[in-house]
This record gives structure tokens, sequence and C-alpha cells, in this order.
């Protein structure tokens, strides 16, 4: 179990198989053959995507941002050569993994025209969608290339290193209001809550 647990690929291996192992012996078997639950698998994804995007947000926010301060400047580079790097991939193609699967998903199920003209009874879904597609764009195009500066990933004046490492925090700090009301808004859907 220890070598599982050592790996991260071998650990998100492990949950797949177990997740297998539940499927094959508890599910409905007949049910996982109709295209209602290549849905369901493709909402699960939209989930599992927007959980590892939303919770590395929230990390970035109230964990990675208000400790930077507190960390002795020669213990920085761990944090901004190392793990600040990794976060960011894994961020950027949570973020994207989430849009893609969501567009599937309200193809799929035949909502994207009404959901993106914002129709009243795809309003509420519809709304969190463009909020998830503006702070997947400004994941992509506004806190990703100002944290490659911040971050030395690309060169920069010291400059604008520190406006860019701003800049990214604000974007980021937005990113975090507006997952709020895109939560609300895309459990509101099913549940009437708009």
């Amino acid at each position: 179990m220890t070598s599982i647990l050592n790996s991260l690929s071998r650990t998100i291996l492990a949950g797949f198989v177990l997740l297998a192992a539940i499927l094959l012996i508890f599910a409905n078997h007949s049910y996982m053959a109709t295209p209602e639950w290549l849905l369901f698998l493709l909402r699960w994804s939209h989930i599992l995507f927007g959980v590892m995007w939303l919770g590395l947000l929230w990390y970035f926010n109230a964990v990675q941002i208000p400790s930077m301060p507190l960390i002795p400047d020669e213990q920085k580079p761990a944090i901004s050569k190392v793990i600040a790097p990794r976060a960011l991939l894994w961020f950027r193609y949570a973020a994207l993994g989430t849009v893609v699967t969501g567009l599937l998903v309200a193809i799929f199920a035949g909502y994207a025209h009404q959901a993106f003209t914002l129709q009243p009874a795809f309003r509420a879904i519809g709304l969190g969608m463009w909020i998830a597609l503006f702070m997947a764009f400004n994941v992509w195009f506004v806190i990703w290339p100002n944290q490659k500066r911040a971050l030395g990933i690309v060169p920069a004046e010291p400059a604008v290193k520190a406006a860019s490492a701003r800049r990214a925090m604000l974007v980021s700090r937005l990113n975090t209001i507006l997952s709020i009301p895109m939560l609300y808004l895309m459990s509101a859907q099913s549940h009437g809550g708009l």
C-alpha cells in the first residue's frame, strides 16, 4: 500500500481502480451501456476537474498567497521555482478540463444554445457557464502569462515581475469571488435555486 501512496500517479490510478471495482460489483450494468450513463460520466468528469480547479484556486488564495510574506527569503525559491509552477500546471489544465467537459455535457444534453443565450429555463446554468468561461480565460490569458513573469519562467525586469505578481494575484482573487456565484448557479439549475 505504501508504494501506491508514495506515488501520485499510482494513487490516482488506485482511485480509478477502486471506482471500477465498485462499479463492477454494484452498478446497474444495463444502465452503463446507455447514452444516459455516458452523459453522467461526462458530468462526473466535469465535477472531478472542477473540484481540482477550484481547490487549487482556493489553495492559492487561502494558503499560498497569505503565507508568502511569512516565508524567509532564502526559502521562497522552493515555492516560486518548484511548488508554484507545478500547481499552476495542474490549475491550468484542470480549468481546461472543466470547461471542455462542461461544454460537452451542455452539447450532449441538448441545452448549450439555451444556456448560452440565457433562456429562462436555463438561465442559472447559462450564467454559471459564462462566469466559468470568463474565469478560465483569466487563468490562461491573464494569470498564467503574469505568473510566468513573476516566477521567472520568462525573463522580466524586477519591476515587471512585481507588477505581474500583483496582477496575477488580483485576477486570481477576482476568480475566487466569481467562483462563489458560479458554483451556486451550477447547483441552482437542477435544484431550482434561481
